[in-house]
């Protein structure tokens, strides 16, 4: 690649990163899921979307509202098509009556297939984990822009929050 070409190509897979974090909390699986490649390796026997789609589901179901700020990205070329990079990301996540805060690396692996970039695989890998001191979940509305403190419309006025959650209540998505 020239430096153009790698440059675009950087951006490219930053951009996994961050539509990774915007697709998880909104619970978009399948926005989610899409930024992998089709024969994505999940544990150790499975293989494919629809294997990871389950994997997230599964997680996802485990906790309530989470928020993913992805901070530095380094990004390496193996070669044209392939790459390897590190992700810090700091997370709030809703665990049950708790609301913890973690910094994490994700140490990922990018493929480039037919002009696009994916992830081939993404490993977290725990900084640390600490519970604050309020869940902000269990505030009153805030009422925007009424009141600078209290809960927001977010998640749960999103198309896709609601249909995650939808499939919790009935599985076959009947709602």
């Amino acid at each position: 690649m020239n430096d153009l070409e790698r440059l675009l190509a950087r951006d490219a897979i930053r951009d996994l990163a961050h539509r990774y974090a915007v697709a998880l909390d909104a619970r978009d699986l399948e926005g989610l899921v899409g930024l992998f490649v089709e024969d994505v390796q999940v544990g150790r026997s499975g293989r494919g979307r629809e294997a990871l789609r389950a994997d997230f589901e599964r997680q996802l179901r485990a906790i309530g509202v989470s928020v993913l700020y992805v901070c530095n990205h380094v990004v390496d070329f193996d070669d044209d098509d392939h790459a390897h990079g590190i992700v810090y990301t700091r997370a709030e996540i809703q665990d049950g009556p708790r609301f913890v805060i973690q910094a994490i690396q994700y140490h990922d692996r990018y493929e480039r297939r037919q002009g696009r970039w994916y992830f081939v695989r993404r490993r977290h890998r725990l900084v640390y984990g600490a519970e604050v001191g309020e869940n902000p979940m269990r505030l009153p509305p805030a009422n925007w822009p009424e009141s600078y403190t209290g809960r927001g419309t977010l998640p749960g006025s999103l198309p896709t929050w609601q249909a995650f959650y939808r499939r919790r209540r009935d599985p076959e998505g009947g709602g």
